[in-house]
C-alpha cells in the first residue's frame, strides 16, 4: 500500500487528493506503451504525433477514473458519517483511506461497492458512447486492432471502456482488501455477527487468491511474457501481505470484540461550559490540570467541541476575560471528534482522530457528553489477556 505523503494535487470536498511517488513512473510506462497501442489502432507512423497526443490523454483519463471510482467509495462512506482522511493514487491504482473503520456490516457493503458502481457506469458511459459513433469500429479499436475508419477520438474512447472494464472485473475479485474481497467480508461479517470473523475469513481468501496471482504470473514469466509476470507476481505478494496484516489485526482486535466504548472511557470527564470566558478556561481548567485540550458542551451538557491550549493561549491577554469559550473551540459540526459509547471498541482502532489528539468525546443519542475515551484505555484493553 502507498505510504502516507506523496504530492498534494487538489481537493475535493476538503479530501486531500495526493500521488504517491510511484504514479508518475506508472504514469510514464503508461503513456509509453500506449503510444504504441494508438499507432496500431491507427495505422499511424513514427513521426505522427497523434498516438503520443492521446496517449497522455488516455493515460490521465484513466487515472481520473480511477480518482471518481475512490470518490464513490468516499462519498458513501461521509454520507454514512465516516470522514475521509485522504485519497493517494500509486502505482496500483488509488486508494481512500477511511478515518474509522465501518460499524455495521450494511455499510461496509456499500462503501465496498460504491467505487465499482462508478467504473460499472464510467464504462458503460463510454461504451454507448463508442458504439454509437463507431458500430463495428468502435469493437475493433476496443480489442486494439487496427480499424480502417477508427479516428483517434473513438480509439480513445475505446481504449478507457476496455481499461475500466478490466478494472472493475479486476476489483470484484474477492481477494482482501479489494472491494470484492471487501463484500466477502461484509457478507461473512454480516452471517457469522463478528467483525473479526468476517475479515479473518475475507482475509484468508484474499491470501488464497494470491498464491494464484504469484503462481501464475511465475507461468507467464516462464512462457516468455516477463513483464506481465512480474506485474502479476508482484500485485500477488502486495495482495498476500495486505491480507496477512488483517489476519494480525484481526488477532488483536478479537480481545476487545465484546467490548464497547462506554466499557473502557472514562466516565467522569471534566468539561468546559462553553458561555465561559477564556480567562476563567484558563485558570481553572489548563492550568490545573495541565491537559492539551477539553471538551466543550452547552447549558444542556451536549458536546459542542474541543477548547485546544493553544487556541485559548491565542487569545490577547486584553480579552480573555470577555471572551467566551464558544468562540474558539474547534467545532464538532462533522462529527469527527466524538464517537458513540455505544459503538465497538475495535470500530475506533483506525480513527485518525484518536491517534492525533491522544483521546475521543464519547456521547449518548442525543450528543450528551458521557465520558472521554483515551489512547491509553484503548491500548490497556488491548494488552489485556
Amino acid at each position: 500500500m502507498p505510504a502516507r505523503g506523496g504530492v498534494t494535487l487538489f481537493h475535493v470536498r476538503g479530501i486531500r487528493i495526493g500521488a504517491d511517488y510511484s504514479w508518475f513512473i506508472v504514469l510514464l510506462l503508461v503513456i509509453v506503451w500506449l503510444s504504441g497501442l494508438y499507432r496500431d489502432v491507427l495505422g499511424a507512423g513514427t513521426s505522427d504525433s497523434e498516438p503520443y497526443v492521446l496517449a497522455v490523454i488516455s493515460a490521465l483519463l484513466f487515472f481520473g477514473s480511477i480518482l471518481l471510482h475512490e470518490l464513490g467509495h468516499a462519498f458513501v462512506a461521509l454520507r454514512k458519517g465516516i470522514q475521509i482522511s485522504d485519497i493517494t493514487l500509486w502505482m496500483f491504482g488509488g486508494l481512500a483511506r477511511l478515518k474509522r473503520d465501518s460499524d455495521t456490516p450494511g455499510t461496509e457493503l456499500k462503501i465496498a461497492l460504491a467505487g465499482p458502481l462508478v467504473t460499472l457506469l464510467i464504462a458503460a458511459s463510454c461504451a454507448a458512447i463508442g458504439f454509437a459513433a463507431g458500430g463495428s469500429e468502435f469493437w475493433e479499436a476496443m480489442r486494439g486492432e487496427r480499424a480502417a475508419d477508427a479516428n483517434g477520438a473513438l480509439a480513445l474512447i475505446a481504449w478507457l471502456a476496455s481499461i475500466n472494464v478490466l478494472v472493475l472485473v479486476f476489483n470484484l475479485i474477492p481477494a482482501f482488501p479489494l472491494d470484492g474481497g471487501r463484500v466477502v467480508r461484509a457478507i461473512a461479517w454480516r452471517l457469522s455477527g463478528s467483525r473479526n470473523k468476517g475479515t479473518r475469513f475475507a482475509a484468508t481468501v484474499g491470501q488464497g487468491f494470491a498464491y494464484v496471482f504469484i503462481g501464475f504470473g511465475i507461468y507467464l514469466a516462464l512462457r516468455g511474457a516477463v513483464v506481465d509476470g512480474i506485474w502479476l507476481a508482484l500485485i500477488g505478494l502486495i495482495l498476500g501481505s495486505s491480507a496477512r496484516s488483517a489476519n494480525v489485526q484481526t488477532e488483536i482486535t478479537s480481545r476487545i470484540e465484546h467490548l464497547r466504548v462506554g466499557d473502557v472511557m472514562d466516565a467522569d470527564p471534566i468539561a468546559i461550559p462553553e458561555d465561559l470566558s477564556v480567562e476563567r478556561a484558563l485558570d481553572e481548567f489548563f492550568l490545573r490540570y495541565r491537559w492539551p485540550w477539553f471538551p466543550v458542551v452547552d447549558a444542556a451538557d451536549r458536546f459542542r467541541g474541543l477548547l485546544q491550549r493553544g487556541a485559548a493561549d491565542a487569545v490577547p491577554e486584553s480579552r480573555r476575560d470577555a471572551a467566551r469559550v464558544a468562540e474558539f473551540l474547534t467545532s464538532d459540526a462533522d462529527g469527527a471528534l466524538h464517537v458513540s459509547v455505544d459503538d465497538p471498541l475495535e470500530a475506533v482502532l483506525g480513527n485518525e482522530n484518536l491517534r492525533r489528539l491522544g483521546g475521543l468525546v464519547a456521547v449518548d443519542a442525543d450528543g450528551r457528553l458521557r465520558g472521554v475515551l483515551t489512547v491509553d484505555q484503548v491500548g490497556r484493553s488491548l494488552r489485556a489477556p
